[in-house]
């Protein structure tokens, strides 16, 4: 079974329903909204982040316009350093290659070792967008449906408060 085939099957089993929209492979975020242009909901970018000694793995959901203050998040979750995960633990964690990474990717996490961030700006939102573990499509899933998803995988839903980082003369 494809791994988007997994994410379909389980949101159905759940009752939860999406929206759809199939592309060619996107390689970024931008290309990636310009296929989903004039679709409600948030564009997200969800990074997977890890400590120095790769102990201790996070999956970071925000707004994709939004950059991120790696020291703060640091401060948040408790680290001395945090820094993007690489290729191969992004692979062997949640069997997902760059550039497709999502909450859906934690259905392939057989060790259920890493903990899940949102930034709080955008828990408001009706609905997120994500690939389902293809680039070739991008789900629209409401809000409470995906907090409901990630407790139905065994997964909480931590939300923070990101800050912009300042900008640097």
């Amino acid at each position: 079974m494809d791994l988007y085939t997994k994410v379909d099957e389980k949101l159905k089993e759940l009752g939860i329903t999406f929206e759809i929209v199939e592309h060619e492979p996107a390689l970024t975020t931008e290309q990636a909204d310009s296929f989903i242009e004039g679709i409600e909901g948030v564009r997200t970018k969800t990074m997977f982040l890890t400590n120095k000694k790769k102990t201790a793995f996070y999956l970071l959901i925000m707004d994709d316009k939004k950059r991120l203050d790696m020291n703060q998040f640091k401060e948040i979750v408790g680290e001395k350093q945090v820094k993007m995960a690489s290729s191969d633990s992004l692979f062997q964690k949640m069997m997902l290659p760059p550039g497709v990474v999502s909450p859906f990717g934690l259905q392939n996490n057989e060790d259920h070792d890493i903990k899940v961030y949102f930034d709080k700006e955008i828990m408001p939102e009706k609905r997120m967008s994500f690939h389902p573990n293809t680039n070739k499509k991008t789900i629209f899933i409401e809000s409470p449906d995906l907090v409901k998803y990630l407790k139905a995988i065994g997964y909480e839903a931590n939300i923070i408060q990101l800050n912009a980082p300042e900008d640097v003369d």
